[in-house]
């Protein structure tokens, strides 16, 4: 006979001290792994550092282009193999006795110049191109790029896009009800995907509180229903006491309660019109002392319902089943109303941000495939998508193909003119060889000569000329569609600055030994232990 599910009420709720989790004998004695130091006396450091540069080089650079390759990534027995086949400019500067530390700034000082040249030739991208900047970073796959720009073209530019399994082979678009804000969860504990490190809820009830839980006493009936009837539960609140909160994390570890917590979003009346608006588009009610409903009281009637709710540590993304959508366009019909009849510029702002935020819907980018391997590899490629669209309305656009860095690299002699002495116009020659190296990758990567590319494009004045690796042709790049987000950009050149400045300014590195344990031996297998002979019985065998 099958037993019945244990009451919250029925276990140790009220002790606020989290259970220590057992530890294995491997974690009670950690072992101290070996180090290794290189000094820079002899060089060491910067070709260790270097080597390590160039394979990052290597192995990316490989990618880069409509004609680039693909990168097996091995995860155990080694290493691939470091090409060093360029000139080490960053060795032959430390050994000429230059200051590092004056070469560095030089960097620092002409990347923050070529940021600020970068915002003058960047623009809004249009709606048509937001289909080319998809298309491009999923390896100029047009499907991706259109359904990325189908899905904004529904939910609005701002609106919410995510990505999950498909029930099919091939990709799908879906707009559903919901909703997103900037909460996460209040405890890691809630985790549920330790490789995400996000929680996942279907069909999820939702408890929304106006105020801060102090006491777990006052959650006794809600959870008490949750684990009766075994579905997961959201708690929304303005804030939960260590003292309320720890009981929840303990049962949901014992695995008795499918909880999470979250803050409720915003502050003060803006707090609470978000709770209403959660309220409405989930069907629940928000629990406020002042209107009668006291948390102790209240029953599984008050709850909202959610067929899917994510938290991430940041963000919270509720999901409905559309059984509240005649109320969610009733309320948005008020607010319209109210922002006509507003006259505050504030006012309307934060109606106009709820309207937006109730009526604009989810889309779910639906990824199908054949095998496991290829559902992997076009979600990475379409979340690369979505995440290049996203900058690219953030920030803008510029003209791809590595042309606007080569482009930059033009301005680094104006720069130069402004630095303070000779070893930071070394600095700034570095970084303008640097600027041409995506382009020459690209057109190593098609078969054709990178300095025959380069010499060509920059004979051209037009910005927006440039070569089609894809095409074998030299165009207007904008016009075929060769776009890139101005926010990747600008990240490219902080970075690397940030990264050549680090290299140069380090003069020892401390590493873990590598440890090669023994394969172990297989054991012997054990005789095979002789079956007794039968008892003769004077008579031979009969013989086949």
């Amino acid at each position: 006979m099958a037993s019945s599910p244990t009451a919250i009420s029925a276990l140790n709720f009220t002790n606020p001290i989290l259970p220590r989790r057992p530890s294995s004998p491997s974690m009670l004695i950690p072992r101290a792994m070996a180090k290794e130091l290189y000094f820079n006396r002899d060089g060491s450091t910067t070709r260790k550092l270097q080597a390590g540069v160039d394979m990052v080089a290597e192995l990316v650079g490989v990618t880069l282009g409509p004609k680039g390759r693909n990168v097996v990534l091995q995860n155990k027995y080694g290493p691939p193999k470091i090409v060093n086949d360029g000139e080490t400019v960053l060795k032959e500067i430390i050994a000429a006795g230059m200051n590092p530390v004056q070469v560095a700034r030089g960097i620092e000082k002409t990347a923050n110049a070529l940021v600020s040249e970068l915002k003058l030739i960047s623009r809004e991208v249009e709606d048509h191109e937001i289909a080319h900047v998809a298309a491009v970073s999923a390896g100029n796959d047009y499907s991706v790029g259109n359904m990325i720009a189908d899905a904004l073209r529904q939910v609005g530019r701002k609106g919410v896009v995510t990505i999950e399994k498909g029930k099919c082979t091939e990709n799908n678009l879906q707009i559903v009800e919901g909703m997103q804000f900037d909460r996460g969860y209040l405890s890691p504990y809630f985790v549920t995907d330790r490789q995400k490190m996000t929680v996942e809820f279907h069909n999820c009830k939702l408890l929304l509180v106006d105020r801060k839980i102090t006491n777990p006493k006052e959650m006794f009936g809600i959870l008490d229903s949750a684990v009766k009837e075994k579905y997961p539960i959201v708690i929304v609140a303005e804030g939960i006491e260590k003292e309320a909160l720890a009981p929840v994390i303990r049962n949901k570890l014992r695995g008795v309660l499918k909880a999470a917590a979250i803050k409720a979003p915003a502050f003060g009346e803006r707090k609470s019109h978000y709770l209403d608006d959660i309220a409405i588009l989930t069907g629940g009610t928000v629990i406020r002392d002042e209107m009668g409903l006291s948390l102790e009281k209240a029953g599984k009637e008050a709850l909202g319902s959610a067929s899917k709710v994510v938290i991430t540590k940041d963000s919270t993304l509720i999901v409905t089943d559309g059984s509240t959508h005649e109320f969610v366009e009733k309320r948005v019909s008020q607010l319209q109303e109210l922002v006509k009849n507003s006259e505050e510029k504030f006012q309307k702002k934060l109606l106009s941000e709820r309207i937006a935020r109730l009526s604009g819907g989810i889309a779910i980018l639906q990824v199908g495939a054949q095998t496991q391997v290829e559902l992997k590899d076009k979600q990475l490629r379409i979340e690369d998508a979505l995440n290049a669209t996203k900058a690219a309305i953030e920030e803008g656009v510029v003209v791809g193909g590595g042309c606007t860095l080569l482009r930059l690299s033009t301005m680094v002699d104006g720069i130069k003119q402004h630095l303070d002495n000779e070893e930071q116009k070394i600095g700034a020659e570095i970084f303008k060889r640097a600027l041409s190296y995506p382009a020459r990758l690209i057109a190593k990567n098609a078969g054709v000569n990178g300095n025959l590319v380069i010499e060509k494009v920059l004979s051209n004045d037009d910005i927006r000329y440039g070569y089609n690796a894809a095409r074998d042709c030299y165009e207007d790049l904008v016009k075929a569609g060769i776009i890139d987000p101005s926010k990747v950009v600008r990240c490219c050149l902080e970075h690397a600055a940030s990264v050549a400045k680090t290299f140069l300014t380090s003069d020892a590195v401390v590493v873990d030994i590598k440890e090669l344990e023994p394969i172990p031996r297989r054991p012997p297998m054990p005789p095979i232990p002789r079956r007794p002979s039968m008892p003769t019985s004077g008579i031979n065998p009969i013989g086949f």
